[in-house]
């Protein structure tokens, strides 16, 4: 009689999916591995990683990389996103993302998510500015199917796309009000950002900037660190925004 093996995944709670999460949204790279299209073996590159408004991955990569030929020869492809940090690698959060990518192209039709893509990747990753309009490069945006997270030692999960997926309800109004939010943020009241920072976890205020808003949270940089803070709830319109900042600027 042979043993049942025992299940090493944990149930998915809300824990595991706001860790998953945020491993996304506060991640500066990601691991992206392809498919040659020649033999089929895998290809694995390192990209700038941004998130857009609704949490789908987006990346800018040259014409001229083997993964974007890649990519437009077989859309499947998966990240790895999870910064390790002092000592064991492994003894660190991280997650693989599995699913597809999508160029976002140069089409009229799509300038407007273009546009709202390029600006929260610009504010997260300011140096591609160099080069982000340059004809060969493009924005493309992952659509998750499935992800596998290790959240820590005994801490293994499958998420299905579900479980990463943002509340719709504030998504078109927030991507037409954040750019200016962010501005007005950064510019007028740097010194609630730093509160944000702290609260977030951050162990100084100063030289913290707001990055990028989202209906669940806010996302900060500092030069390389990244730091997020979630909402109590999430935004059911962008009209919620300012009182919700307001109030977080209050609390100790």
């Amino acid at each position: 009689m042979t043993e049942k093996k025992k299940d090493v995944l944990q149930p998915v709670d809300d824990a595991a999916r706001r860790q998953a999460k945020t491993l996304v949204r506060t991640a500066r790279y990601a691991s992206l591995a392809t498919i040659d299209p020649l033999d089929g073996s895998p290809s694995v590159s390192r990209v700038s990683l941004a998130t857009a408004m609704d949490g789908s991955p987006v990346f800018l990569i040259s014409r001229l990389s083997s993964h974007f030929a890649n990519l437009e020869a077989d859309q499947r492809c998966s990240l790895l996103v999870g910064e390790p940090g002092k000592g064991d690698p492994l003894a660190y959060p991280r997650m693989t993302l599995i699913g597809t990518a999508e160029n976002l192209g140069q089409s009229p039709e799509r300038a407007p998510e273009r546009a709202a893509v390029k600006s929260r990747f610009l504010r997260r990753n300011p140096k591609a500015a160099l080069y982000a309009d340059f004809p060969d490069f493009a924005f493309w945006k992952f659509a998750t199917s499935r992800a596998s997270l290790n959240g820590g030692f005994g801490r293994a999960y499958a998420l299905a796309a579900g479980d990463l997926a943002v509340p719709a309800g504030a998504l078109q109004s927030l991507t037409e009000f954040e750019e200016g939010a962010v501005e007005h943020m950064n510019a007028d009241h740097a010194d609630a950002v730093g509160r944000y920072a702290v609260k977030s976890g951050a162990t100084s205020a100063e030289g913290w900037r707001l990055a990028t808003i989202d209906p669940e949270g806010l996302d900060m940089t500092c030069g390389d660190e990244v730091a997020r803070l979630w909402f109590d709830d999430p935004l059911k319109s962008a009209q919620e925004l300012r009182p919700v900042l307001v109030a977080l600027a209050k609390q100790n």
